[in-house]
């Protein structure tokens, strides 16, 4: 049943049930038949028109089911590009390389290894979500029957390996790429796909001095979860970052779209507290400019990026909205509690590898270590992450506005309300009975306070 792996912002599912090479098949063909759709509603003509990117990451069912997708594809009149086993931004930048139609990932970035899916873009890597095409590439998937569509598709292997690393290295100071300035970096690829993108994109850069950890991804397997935001998935990472006292870390997740950033320290870095730091430099380079942050970030993001002159702008959580409000606004950046980057250099998409390049340049134009550098932003006190289950979870955020009624509230994404001392963002998760607080004030003892003050409007919490 096609309905249990269509998600708001991907497919998804276990290998084979409910996701298997029939329905990646018949997604293939509903991907065709609504990218090249598109193409032509935007009046074009040129070979791109008709050209779908496809490619996929490690997991042990990826070749096949990428195989099933591009032969749907075909089917649906496509002309298919393979550019092979590669990270998910990595079909963003093949999509606008090649000015395609679209672009699939065969992927399940940071779920275990019995999950595969699928990411889809558009023209521009524009992101397809449920409100933007996946619910019509569905219509057309359950539609889809061999021998029903025109057919005729082409398909072709493209190695563009070389493209995507001067691409990216264009990000790198040259002190960096000439070795005049050399950084010690511990990475943790979490057997996924930043252990073939940082060989091929980093491995010989002259100032890129990196003890590599869990690089093999031949298996499919994964030593811990490839979902970095999990905290004991960072303990590699930690651990080689003291031992070997590295200026700093990165655990990537498994299609390296994600990262999250250790100190030298060996601390972890705040995603909010990371963009509130990388944003500096990107509005002395675009004065003025918009920076786009998660609203689930600590309120010093705002206040640092209006400091610098620039003008924060709140986005909703989740990529497809994130990557559209950099669009709307121009920004060149942005950032996502969920370690997510995103870059106006990057056609406004979210790059791992991206990421790490911002944050070598920032930490050499700092001339300083990276906790001191994150230090002038660790003004408040946060909560982090605490789930709820609530059966009446609209009932719950009713409760909240009759109970404080002289907070100021905001419902951009759930229900944001700010108490003077303290603020909060309560969001209801799509699928499950949950609530999801995210809590933040001056001193710790005033978070403690107030999360014990909502749990019982909140419901039961959910120890993890």
């Amino acid at each position: 049943m096609l309905s249990k792996i269509f998600k708001a912002y991907d497919v998804r599912g276990i290998y084979p049930e409910p996701l298997n090479e029939k329905d990646a098949w018949q997604i293939g063909y509903g991907c065709a038949r609504f990218l090249l759709t598109e193409a032509q509603k935007d009046g074009r003509t040129d070979a791109g028109a008709r050209t779908i990117v496809v490619g996929r990451d490690m997991r042990k069912s990826s070749p096949s089911l990428a195989r099933s997708l591009k032969d749907g594809m075909r089917e649906g009149g496509a002309h298919v590009v393979d550019v092979g086993m590669v990270d998910t931004p990595f079909t963003y930048f093949a999509a606008n390389h090649l000015k395609s139609a679209g672009a699939v990932q065969t992927t399940a970035s940071h779920n275990p290894a019995q999950y595969n899916g699928f990411k889809v873009s558009g023209a521009g890597a524009k992101p397809v979500g449920q409100d933007t095409g996946l619910t019509t590439i569905k219509a057309h998937a359950e539609a889809a029957s061999p021998g029903a569509g025109p057919g005729g598709g082409g398909e072709e292997q493209r190695d563009l390996w070389a493209e995507y690393r001067a691409h990216l290295l264009r990000f790198l100071p040259k002190e960096v790429l000439d070795g005049t300035r050399t950084l010690h970096v511990v990475i943790d690829a979490s057997n996924g796909m930043a252990g073939t993108m940082v060989p091929k994109v980093f491995g010989d850069v002259k100032g890129l001095r990196i003890t590599a950890i869990n690089f093999d991804n031949s298996t499919g397997e994964f030593v811990h979860e490839p979902n970095p935001l999990v905290e004991a998935n960072l303990a590699p990472t930690r651990e080689g970052v003291r031992a070997l006292k590295a200026d700093f870390g990165v655990c990537f997740d498994g299609d390296a779209d994600r990262c999250m950033v250790i100190d030298e320290r060996g601390e972890p870095v705040g995603c909010d507290l990371l963009t509130a730091w990388l944003a500096q430099g990107w509005l002395k380079a675009h004065p003025g400019a918009s920076i786009v942050y998660d609203l689930r970030s600590t309120r010093s993001v705002a206040e640092a990026v209006r400091e610098a002159g620039g003008v924060p702008v709140e986005g909703r959580v989740g990529h497809v909205f994130m990557k559209q409000k950099l669009r709307e606004t121009g920004a060149p950046f942005g950032g996502e509690l969920s370690g997510h980057f995103y870059f106006g250099d990057m056609w406004c998409t979210d790059s791992g590898a991206r990421a790490f390049a911002n944050v070598v340049a920032a930490l050499v134009a700092a001339g300083k270590p990276m906790s001191e550098c994150i230090r002038p932003f660790r003004r408040y006190c946060q909560s982090g992450e605490i789930n709820f289950e609530n059966d009446d979870k609209q009932g719950a955020l009713d409760a909240l506005r009759t109970k404080y009624p002289h907070a100021k509230f905001h419902t951009l994404d759930g229900l944001s309300m700010d108490c003077g001392d303290w603020w909060a963002n309560i969001r209801m998760s799509n699928t499950e009975p949950l609530l999801r607080l995210n809590l933040e004030a001056r001193d710790a003892a005033t978070v403690a306070a107030k999360v014990r003050e909502l749990e019982p409007v909140l419901g039961h919490r959910v120890e993890h």
